[in-house]
């Protein structure tokens, strides 16, 4: 299957599987030993995960916290590597622990093997978050 599909297919395969808030579907979309990159991640919140374990781990209970009710811009890009599909992103949705609005933007830039994400690294703006959560824990 997934001879057929491109980076950027997988790309919107992974946004799709995280807008339907299908964390486990989402590790699963993941190479065992996957690596996600946060740079801008705020202080308390990994910059770095390794593995689909400790992804999963990170990402179950995001649907709990978040609720993104659709992605409002979206632009994929693939690139001369054809392993490699970069997203330009937005969302809008709300904090369920405080009602607050949640829109957010990423640059998201991922890398396949086999099918499988092996290198994901997402560019957001942390201020944002942390303002959305208002002290809630992620």
């Amino acid at each position: 299957m997934s001879e057929t599909l491109t980076a950027a297919d997988l790309l919107q395969r992974s946004l799709d599987t995280f807008l339907a808030k299908d964390m486990k579907g989402w590790a699963d979309l993941c190479d065992e030993n996957v690596v996600l990159e946060f740079p801008f991640a705020p202080a308390g919140s990994p910059a770095r995960l390794e593995g689909r374990t400790a992804t999963y781990e990170y990402l179950r209970g995001y649907p709990d916290l978040i609720d993104v009710h659709r992605i409002t811009s979206l632009r994929i890009y693939s690139t001369d590597d054809p392993n490699v599909a970069v997203a330009d992103w937005s969302v809008t949705g709300r904090v369920l622990t405080n009602g607050n609005a949640y829109e957010m933007s990423y640059a998201t830039f991922v890398t396949f093997k086999d099918g499988l994400i092996v290198k994901y690294r997402e560019y957001w703006d942390p201020m944002a978050f942390t303002t959305a959560l208002s002290g809630a824990a992620f």
